[in-house]
């Protein structure tokens, strides 16, 4: 499991939280008590801004990420990975250039959570981390549908690193939960099958014609 070495502070309740890292706090406190429980992590307090929510959950999403960044490094090459790609049915086209073009997947991921990491910091959209204007919000999706990519890529062309990492963390089940609760993406680009305790829930449609995403929204 992910052990998180940097917060030793003991368990408390959510209202007894009072400095301005508190949502955070707050969450990888319920993560780490157990991170396979999607619904109490996504819980929201009483009181707390949805938006705070929202923000603060993605932040924690992309951290945990790198945790599978690192992992993929290992057989995620640009010699072997030429393009981020899932399936032989998605091509995505990185934004993090003047112009989007293809990336190796790896430069692609790393491409996405650095520029992911420059917005949700940027004092420009995100100055607080107690409030958040509606405009920063609007933000949120286009960074949930870039970061599922490296959920996608993995599962469908690193399963083994996928479901290592995955069996430790439950980070696609919860971020494909957060998503969908919120509206953040479309169901018909949430294409990683999600394992509950019923069975598998497969994604519909991954069988398509080759689609090239393209995105000029530049978010950082």
């Amino acid at each position: 499991m992910i052990k998180y070495s940097c917060n030793k502070w003991p368990d408390e309740p959510f209202e007894e939280m009072d400095s301005t890292l508190a949502v955070q706090q707050y969450i990888q406190q319920m993560i780490r008590r157990d991170p396979s429980n999607v619904d109490l992590i996504l819980k929201m307090p009483e009181a707390q801004d949805e938006a705070v929510w929202k923000y603060e959950h993605l932040r924690q999403f992309c951290m945990e990420l790198n945790g599978l960044t690192v992992r993929l490094q290992a057989e995620c090459h640009p010699e072997t990975c030429t393009q981020m790609t899932a399936t032989e049915q998605w091509i995505f086209l990185c934004a993090a250039h003047k112009t989007p073009k293809e990336c190796p997947a790896i430069d692609y991921t790393r491409h996405t959570l650095d520029g992911a990491a420059c917005l949700l910091n940027s004092n420009k959209y995100f100055p607080s981390r107690v409030s958040i204007k509606e405009s920063s919000v609007a933000k949120l999706g286009s960074v949930s549908r870039r970061v599922y990519r490296i959920f996608s890529h993995a599962y469908y062309h690193h399963r083994t690193i996928f479901d290592e990492f995955e069996n430790e963390t439950f980070l696609c089940r919860r971020f494909t939960a957060f998503v969908t609760k919120y509206n953040l993406m479309s169901k018909e680009s949430l294409i990683v099958p999600i394992m509950e305790e019923e069975g598998t829930t497969e994604i519909p449609n991954v069988t398509r014609v080759t689609r090239v995403l393209q995105e000029i929204d530049n978010f950082w």
